[in-house]
Formats: C-alpha cells, structure tokens, sequence
C-alpha cells in the first residue's frame, strides 16, 4: 500500500489558512529564521493593486517578527522562469506599501521572503538558499559599515541587516534528510 503525503503548498493553503492553525507555521518559520514569527493575516493577491493595470503581488501570508520586521510567504507551484524577478517585484511592494508619503527613509522596514517552490530554479545541489545585499569594496574587498549615528538610525549594526533578506526553498532538492531543526 503506497503512503499518501500531504503537500506542504496544500497544507499551508487550505490547512494552515485557518487562523487556529498559524502556530504550526510560526513554528516553521521560526526555526528557518532563528527567532519567533507572528503571522498577522492572509493576503489576498488582487486586493494589493493601486492601478486595475498594476502587477499583483501574489503573497501568501504575512508576518512580523519580534522586531517588528515584514515578513512575506509566497508558496509556488508552477514553474515561473521569471520568478527569482517576481521575488524582487514583491520585496519592493513589502518595501514601498508600509511607508506614508511623509515618513523618513529611516522607517522602512525589513523584509524578509520566504518562497517555498515546488519546481527546479536555477543550478544548485542545496534545498535552502538565502540571499542577502552586502556592499563590498571594488578595490579593497571590505564589507561597508554604517556609522555609529546610522547604526542608532537604522537600529541595525549592519547594513545588510536592515536591507531585505530572502529566503528560497526548493522543495524538488529535499531528499528527505532532514539537516538540522
């Protein structure tokens, strides 16, 4: 007799969009990000258009951690050659949607995407990619550092800790060993 497996896209679709169900998620991402995650809400993909002829942001699920930083979950499961392009189009929409026209720049919040995809992307043996930005010097190969006053600014001590940070789950490279937590 065959085992019959639950999907985690489906589960985390059907399942785990019953508010009663978050903590299973939140235990998820919470051990993926090292540190504990609320989820907020769903998100519906047409209700983030400004424009009728807007592109969508197609996010599943929202949440914050306890600094308060955005984090977004988009769950895949058809191949999309453009997709590592469409995690950048939804950070800048994390980015710009949570900042009132009269903010500081210094007010942005970080964003973090989780994109769990159910298809090959890209080359690579690993089943967890993380992404970060990081400035490093031309010359001297040096990582930028903030200033003390930017550090007090940003509350972050580095740069790369207050710009978005993704997080990329190929689900088709897990050969069910599991590496750690």
């Amino acid at each position: 007799m065959a085992k019959k497996h639950i999907r985690f896209d489906w589960a985390a679709k059907k399942m785990l969009r019953d508010k009663k169900n978050f903590d299973i998620l939140e235990g998820f991402l919470s051990e993926l990000l090292k540190e504990d995650i609320k989820i907020e809400g769903l998100l519906e993909s047409e209700s983030n258009q400004d424009e009728e002829d807007d592109k969508f942001n197609r996010v599943d699920l929202y949440a914050e951690n306890s600094k308060g930083e955005h984090i977004i979950i988009e769950i895949q499961n058809t191949r999309e050659l453009g997709y590592l392009m469409r995690m950048l189009f939804a950070t800048s929409k994390g980015v710009t949607e949570y900042l009132g026209l009269t903010a500081p720049y210094s007010h942005i919040k970080k964003v973090i995407v989780v994109s769990i995809v159910y298809f090959g992307l890209g080359k690579g043996d690993d089943y967890i990619y993380v992404g970060q930005t990081k400035f490093t010097g031309l010359h001297t190969k040096k990582e930028l550092q903030l200033t003390k006053t930017q550090q007090r600014l940003f509350k972050k001590p580095t740069i790369h800790q207050a710009y978005p940070e993704y997080y990329l789950i190929r689900t088709t490279k897990f050969n069910d060993i599991i590496n750690d937590k």
